[in-house]
């Protein structure tokens, strides 16, 4: 017997009308360029074709090998959820307390320095885009924009925080603690994994300096991001907040400024220095975290600098579990380096975290679309982190737990 035949014929319109889907017509190019992120790492494509290589590697790049940030990413890649089913997940909140307050989110946006560089709007951008969607921002010592003016801008009930480098001279230290107190900034965040500079390559090989000289390669690169080099040369000039002047590399400057010198007593005096909460980032080990906690931290920061600083360090996620079993009673316990992904920040709050930071993953969204940009990342890890608990079966942060989440066995 042979198979059935089915005679072909020509569709009549109305029997494809039905099926043609007209997209919303989107007159801003750039919410059109943002409409087709829908992952962290769409953004990242996006800024990679927006800005110059020595820019965009600045941000993307890490020290040496690149073996501390790649370690990290794949640590929360590899993690392993644990779903319930049968749970109503009909309403569903990430929200987070996060040094007493609530935070839309279990997310604070990092420090960054030369933000400016990334996109004109800078420092400005990223906190209108934070405090819109009810979570932390930290302004850097290194920023582009200043603790008042940043202050200035911020609508009520922004919650600001300030980054501090313990620099050689104590005095400029303590007239920033003043100014972030006087200015009502909410936290201060001491980075304590930066002795000397990191030794990030792409920068050198790029001949990446602060602010960029026009060279022959950064002229050349004129012609393929105008709108950037626009940007940059007719808004006010590139500098930083919080130095009288400079100009050279990353490392001339972290080596200059910075002191290596700083040791226990200089946290017991910024403790005594300021009243407010105080975090403290770059932890990598049980020890320290007993040691800060002990000195006076309200929270603790597991961070080996986005793999910028000291290449094949331990890694953050690895190290969580252990930290919160030590500390986690009288401090609050957040973790930095590798979250891309909504996924990632309720991974790290069911084994114990506090909160994420993360840096790279809202630079990607400002350089590809300023405060626009930003906001869209903050909506990718929104909407990532809401439908991951869903699925896990859980409907609040504080239901999560290590029975739904695992480490993947280390290698």
């Amino acid at each position: 017997m042979s198979p059935t035949t089915h005679r072909r014929q020509i569709p009549r319109w109305s029997e494809l009308r039905p099926l043609v889907r007209r997209r919303p017509l989107v007159a801003n190019p750039t919410d059109r360029r943002l409409a087709r992120a829908h992952t962290i790492e769409d953004l990242r494509a996006i800024a990679r074709s927006r800005t110059p290589r020595s820019v965009f590697d600045y941000v993307d790049g890490a020290a040496e090998g690149e073996v501390s940030i790649g370690a990290a990413r794949r640590a929360f890649r590899d993690c392993v959820f644990h779903p319930r089913v049968l749970r109503d997940v009909s309403s569903v909140t990430p929200q987070a307390t996060i040094l007493g307050s609530a935070s839309a989110l279990p997310l604070v946006l990092a420090p960054t320095g030369f933000t400016r560089l990334m996109h004109h709007e800078g420092e400005l951008a990223v906190a209108r885009a934070a405090a819109a969607a009810g979570v932390p921002y930290t302004l850097s010592t290194m920023g582009t924009t200043s603790i008042e003016e940043l202050a200035a801008a911020s609508e009520p009930g922004a919650r600001n925080w300030f980054q501090l480098y313990l620099w050689k001279d104590r005095d400029a230290s303590r007239n920033l603690i003043d100014r972030a107190r006087t200015a009502g900034f909410e936290a201060l965040v001491l980075t304590v994994d930066t002795p000397v500079a990191g030794a990030r390559l792409r920068d050198v090989r790029n001949g990446f300096t602060i602010p960029p000289t026009l060279t022959a390669r950064t002229v050349a690169d004129i012609s393929l991001h105008p709108a950037w080099w626009f940007n940059l040369l007719t808004t006010r000039p590139l500098e930083f907040a919080s130095l009288t002047s400079w100009g050279g590399t990353v490392a001339e400057l972290v080596n200059q400024m910075f002191d290596p010198s700083v040791g226990v007593e200089d946290l017991a005096w910024l403790r005594a220095q300021w009243t407010g909460k105080l975090v403290v980032k770059g932890i990598q080990s049980v020890a320290d975290a007993q040691l800060v906690t002990d000195l006076g931290a309200d929270a603790v920061v597991l961070s080996n600098h986005g793999g910028r600083q000291l290449d094949r360090a331990v890694n953050p996620l690895r190290l969580l579990p252990e930290v919160v079993a030590a500390v986690g009673d009288r401090a609050e316990v957040f973790i930095d380096t590798g979250i891309m992904n909504g996924a990632d920040l309720v991974a790290a709050a069911g084994l114990g975290a506090t909160a994420g930071l993360v840096g790279r993953g809202y630079l990607y969204g400002l350089m590809a679309g300023g405060s626009r940009g930003v906001t869209r990342a903050l909506q990718i890890f929104e909407t990532q982190a809401t439908r991951t608990m869903q699925l896990l079966g859980v409907t609040r942060l504080a239901d999560l737990d290590a029975a739904h989440v695992s480490l993947a066995a280390s290698t």
